[in-house]
């Protein structure tokens, strides 16, 4: 009997980003044919059962929190994604993270923040911090990028089905505003979300690398349309629909609310950054 060790790389962690995630062993074997295909079969079930078995251990927390934890990606010598056009993703994200920070806040939410300046924080401490919270969720900041630069439309992830309904309502918020593109909801392997204990979500506000979406996070007004929409999410998420109230200068530009739309698979091949 000969066999082959093939060593697959099937992802990688880079520039903050973990993208599960360890190397797989594939054992090639002689065998009989039909053999081969019960193995194979059986492979492929336990794949699919893995995708949509639940995550222990989660505190499904998404009706009854008290406290929001805020993450803005990146942060000091972890820039995120960087376009001439525009400044670097950990700016941009902080930017979006604040103004989030602060609406929440007012609709008496308490709040954390994993960081409030320009500095680095290894995605370790962000877990301990977010998992640090009785009653909490977890909200992500990050902006996108890929090589194909007509690549653009907001993303929501999730990783544990406590998180969906979370996930869903802020890309449905997001989809208000003017113009945007629907990246989907889909599930995924980040760390910040896989060892959560709470509910948590990673938002994805457009493609720096789009020079339409890039244009727009340059500007303030944008940003806060942006924390104004997660906000309104995360609020009615909470407490129901009609109760957030926007801040007067985003309040005109809402158009209706399309339905609930996403897949729930994993996440889509752009190049992350």
């Amino acid at each position: 009997m000969r066999m082959l060790d093939i060593i697959r790389v099937r992802s990688f962690e880079f520039e903050g980003k973990f993208f599960d995630r360890v190397p797989v062993f594939c054992y090639y074997i002689r065998m009989p044919r039909l053999v081969s295909r019960i193995v194979t079969f059986a492979f492929v079930a336990s794949l699919a059962a893995c995708s949509t078995v639940g995550t222990p251990g989660v505190k499904n927390t998404s009706k009854t929190f008290n406290t929001v934890v805020v993450d803005a990606g990146h942060g000091g010598k972890d820039s995120g994604a960087y376009r001439r056009s525009g400044p670097p993703e950990k700016i941009v994200t902080l930017d979006v993270a604040q103004r989030l920070e602060r609406k929440l806040r007012e609709s008496q939410i308490k709040t954390v923040m994993t960081r409030d300046s320009d500095v680095f924080i290894p995605l370790n401490n962000r877990v301990a911090r977010e998992n640090a919270q009785k009653d909490a969720i977890f909200v992500s900041i990050h902006f996108n990028d890929s090589r194909r630069r007509g690549t653009r439309g907001f993303e929501t992830y999730y990783h544990s089905g406590a998180s969906f309904d979370l996930a869903a309502r802020i890309q449905q918020k997001l989809m208000t505003i003017p113009n945007s593109a629907n990246g989907g909801v889909h599930a995924a392997n980040f760390r910040v979300l896989r060892l959560a204990n709470c509910p948590a979500v990673l938002v994805e506000c457009g493609y720096l690398s789009n020079r339409s979406e890039g244009n727009q996070a340059r500007d303030w007004e944008y940003r806060e349309l942006l924390a104004d929409r997660i906000a309104e999410a995360i609020v009615e998420h909470r407490y129901g629909t009609g109760v957030y109230r926007a801040s007067a200068q985003v309040a005109q530009t809402q158009q209706p609310e399309p339905a609930i739309t996403g897949g729930t698979g994993q996440a889509p091949g752009t190049v992350r950054h």
